[in-house]
């Protein structure tokens, strides 16, 4: 064989192992899903969003069904705002609770949403009523001690 010739069939050995990549980069992302629909946006108002972070999971029962997009600050509610989109296969009803939850005991927190009983359905661009913030490990521990303090002072003399 000559050496153009192999030159040739090593490049289309190449070309087809990069077509080949890129093809199980596009499957994998799920770029060309079929049954993927427009996500759609939902705001939630929090009085403490803890170490949420942009690109944070939305779970349902422990299902990804979209993740943050935007987190701010309401000048006018003095809240953080937070900004989700979630993918257009789910509904929820106008009662749902957005909870800021931590998976795990140190974990990544997420933003969890407990679904209610109505009828009526959120709709794009809608806010979350019903919201709880993030639980804070520190705070959780200076209330323990404080309350412990509390205790042994409030015992009887002898």
């Amino acid at each position: 064989m000559s050496r153009t010739t192999l030159d040739l069939w090593v490049g289309v050995f190449v070309a087809m192992g990069i077509a080949a990549l890129f093809f199980l980069a596009i499957k994998v992302g799920s770029v060309s899903g079929s049954d993927i629909q427009s996500p759609y946006m939902l705001t939630a108002r929090f009085d403490n969003i803890g170490g949420l972070k942009v690109r944070a999971p939305v779970k349902v029962a422990g299902v990804l069904v979209g993740r943050v997009s935007e987190i701010r600050y309401d000048n006018e509610r003095f809240q953080a705002e937070v900004v989700f989109s979630v993918d257009g296969r789910y509904k929820f009803p106008t009662d749902t609770f957005a909870n800021i939850l931590t998976s795990g005991l140190l974990g990544e927190q997420y933003l969890g949403l407990d679904p209610g009983g109505e009828e009526k359905m959120l709709a794009p661009g809608d806010v979350i009523k019903k919201t709880q913030s993030a639980v804070v490990l520190e705070k959780l521990i200076s209330q323990f001690m404080f309350s412990k303090a509390a205790e042994g002072d409030t015992a009887p003399a002898k």
